[in-house]
C-alpha cells in the first residue's frame, strides 16, 4: 500500500512538472522600457494550436475602455482587455518551442511571427516576435 501510494504521488508529481513545460497558462510580462509589470496573458490550448488572449492590463495609466484602434483586422476596434494577441502557434516537431503562430502589438495594431520556449522548468516563457530578421524577445512570468 505505501509503495502504491509513494508511486502515484511521484508520478503525479513527474506529470505535473511536464505539464509546465508548456506555454498553456497565465502569464505577466512588463515593460521593456520600465520594468513594470504591464499585463497578463491567458494562453490555452485547442485542438494543438495556442492562442492568447489579454486577460487584464496592468499599470496607473491604464483605461479599462481601450479599445485596438491600430489593428488592422478583425479586432479593430475590439477593447484590449480580452483581445485574441497570439493565434496559430504549434509545438515544433521534437523541441520545447511553439512557433509557426502570430502575436500581435496592441500598442502598435502590427502582427509579428511568433516563438515561444519555457524555460528554467516552465516557470518563465521567452517570447520572441520577429518581423524579418528583427525582433525582440522578452521574458514572460508564470503567475499560475
Amino acid at each position: 500500500m505505501y509503495r502504491a501510494l509513494t508511486a502515484i504521488v511521484l508520478g503525479a508529481s513527474c506529470i505535473s512538472g511536464f505539464a509546465q513545460m508548456t506555454p498553456v497558462g497565465l502569464w505577466r510580462n512588463v515593460d521593456d522600457k520600465t520594468g513594470e509589470a504591464k499585463a497578463e496573458i491567458r494562453i490555452v490550448e485547442t485542438g494543438g494550436v495556442l492562442s492568447g488572449k489579454l486577460d487584464k492590463r496592468l499599470g496607473k495609466d491604464i483605461k479599462p475602455d481601450d479599445v485596438c484602434s491600430e489593428c488592422s483586422d478583425d479586432r479593430k476596434g475590439k477593447p484590449i482587455v480580452g483581445l485574441e494577441i497570439i493565434r496559430g502557434a504549434k509545438k515544433a516537431d521534437g523541441k520545447e518551442v511553439w512557433e509557426s503562430g502570430k502575436i500581435l502589438d496592441p500598442e502598435n495594431g502590427r502582427d509579428y511571427t511568433l516563438r515561444m520556449t519555457p524555460v528554467e522548468g516552465g516557470k518563465k516563457l521567452e517570447v520572441r516576435g520577429s518581423f524579418g530578421p528583427f525582433g525582440r524577445t522578452q521574458t514572460w512570468v508564470r503567475i499560475n
